[in-house]
């Protein structure tokens, strides 16, 4: 059998990652994909309850029909909560088996902290907890694996690795695991594109499913037909990662860096930019997004004159990549509720709008007006934070909505933290985003 450990169990890898070994063990491969959970936020009572089984849907357009697919997912062996069962766990690092670690734990998960301790589990970062992973591994004498996480920044594998070598370092660990590391272990950067909306959001929606289905699965997760896995190609990974469609397009690539940009520019990008203007406007979902008129002008006109010039050489490939998405966010089906996406924004505008908005100002010598006005959204909705028993949360006009972000950036705002100095922060945005000629006085003018 060829075990895959996967680090996240939540709506995306289940919809994505599993059902693609799902699909790959329907055609007659041997894959068991092991689940550990890597916060301590939530429990794994529903995997318990549903025997580690559940479905997935896609439903969109095809060829102009709509369609509705279900399938069943029963690839994994085992959903691991590491911090109540650390022996299960790291008994996976002494399997031979083990060929495959996946990852998503957001934008902000792949880190590295000097205060993090060797002997520390709980809270320390992912990068640390995989150091110590493989470092069990390496001391059994085993092999190494192949890293695909899935988070999307840019390189992402590469700055994996680059943590787990600064855990090595800071941790004296043997220059023998170091050397092992590097030889053994293949970190391959990956980009993922597939839309995910997660469980059904309305009591309708879940009468719906359970006629469907006919049983009640409270792990059942909705996506889009659409799909995307770009993998490095190093190593043998050709052995255990295979090409072509299998529940998703899969392709194995020495250059992903074109595929990365595209997707987290294009798609994600146009995402996090009109998901504050959304809010603001009254919208519930990206469906009703494409369906105001403001707002679809808004979010295609972001596309053509601040995202798709700086994408690639070649824009009319990238101009015909921004119309199928444009054409997927139109999917009435998918339900994919705003606040879902905006978790966790700050760091995902650093990484999906910021990179676009530079390239637009170093061209044009001017910030990028669209942009600048979803920047300005957001700021809004965080400046207004209130944190009630703990919880976050910003009043819109039509209803409340709860903030998850890191803790810091929530409590800032809460506190009452400037504007000016929050964009200021170069451990937030890499840079002093005042810089910018313009810029903060256009975002406090939009605000208010």
């Amino acid at each position: 059998m060829i075990k895959v450990m996967q680090y996240g169990e939540g709506n995306f890898l289940r919809t994505f990652v599993d059902y693609y070994f799902n699909e790959l063990n329907v055609e007659g491969g041997n894959y068991g994909v092991n689940i550990v959970k890597p916060i301590t936020f939530g429990t794994l009572e529903k995997f318990e309850k549903q025997n580690n089984k559940y479905h997935v849907i896609l439903r969109g357009s095809v060829n102009g029909k709509a369609v509705e697919t279900v399938k069943k997912i029963d690839v994994l062996q085992s959903v691991v909560c590491p911090f109540t069962n650390y022996d299960e766990y790291i008994a996976f690092a002494k399997d031979a088996e083990l060929k495959i670690i996946v990852s998503n734990t957001t934008e902000a998960g792949i880190c590295y902290n000097e205060n993090d301790k060797f002997d520390g589990f709980e809270n320390i970062t992912y990068p640390a907890k995989l150091t110590k992973f493989l470092f069990e591994r390496f001391s059994c004498g085993l092999g190494g694996v192949y890293l695909m996480p899935v988070e999307l920044i840019d390189n992402n594998a590469d700055n994996l690795k680059k943590c787990v070598d600064k855990y090595i370092e800071l941790w004296n660990l043997p220059k023998e695991f170091k050397a092992w590391n590097d030889r053994e272990n293949f970190y391959c950067n990956t980009l993922v594109d597939r839309i995910v909306s997660g469980y059904p959001k309305t009591p309708e929606d879940i009468a719906y499913i359970e006629k469907l289905l006919g049983e009640k699965d409270e792990l059942v997760s909705i996506g889009e037909p659409f799909g995307l896995w770009a993998v490095e190609k190093k190593g043998e990974i050709a052995k255990y990662i295979k090409e072509g469609t299998h529940g998703i397009g899969v392709v194995l690539t020495e250059d992903i860096n074109y595929y990365k940009k595209r997707k987290v520019r294009v798609l994600n990008g146009s995402h996090t930019n009109i998901v504050p203007v959304g809010l603001l406007k009254g919208a519930i979902t990206v469906y009703d997004c494409m369906t105001d008129e403001t707002l679809k002008k808004f979010l295609n006109d972001t596309l053509e004159s601040e995202i798709i010039p700086f994408v690639s050489n070649d824009v009319n490939a990238t101009k015909e990549f921004a119309d199928s998405v444009t054409d997927r966010f139109m999917n009435p089906y998918l339900n994919h509720q705003l606040t879902s996406i905006a978790l966790n924004s700050i760091s995902k505008w650093r990484a999906r709008n910021l990179p676009s908005f530079k390239d637009f100002y170093n061209r044009n010598g001017k910030i990028a007006p669209n942009l600048t006005y979803g920047f300005a959204c957001l700021i809004k909705i965080y400046s207004g934070i209130k944190e009630v028993d703990g919880k976050f949360h910003y009043d819109l006009p039509n209803r409340t909505i709860e903030i998850q972000d890191d803790l810091p950036y929530l409590q800032y705002f809460a506190n009452g933290g400037s504007v000016k100095e929050f964009m200021q922060n170069k451990d937030v945005w890499g840079e002093d985003l005042t810089a910018y000629n313009g810029f903060y006085e256009k975002v406090e003018e939009i605000i208010k």
